[in-house]
């Protein structure tokens, strides 16, 4: 059984940076592809290492905007 997450990835300096919002998982490669395969992997053995019982899954609603601050 397949399970759905949120990841959200970002650039910082020359890597992308890949962040699984519901188990903290995080990851890392130098394009977009590479963060998304890496990440994946990463999730999966999260959860062959933890299991899947009562795991938060994505809502499937995300929302995300620039936000600025002084």
């Amino acid at each position: 059984m397949s399970k759905k997450f949120t990841a959200v990835i970002t650039k910082e300096d020359n890597w992308h940076v890949a962040h699984c919002v519901e188990l903290g998982v995080v990851s890392q490669g130098k394009t977009i592809e590479e963060a998304q395969a890496n990440l994946k992997e990463a999730v999966e053995l999260y959860l062959e290492s933890f299991g899947t019982e009562d795991l938060p899954e994505s809502t499937g609603e995300v929302v995300l905007y620039p936000l600025e601050v002084a």
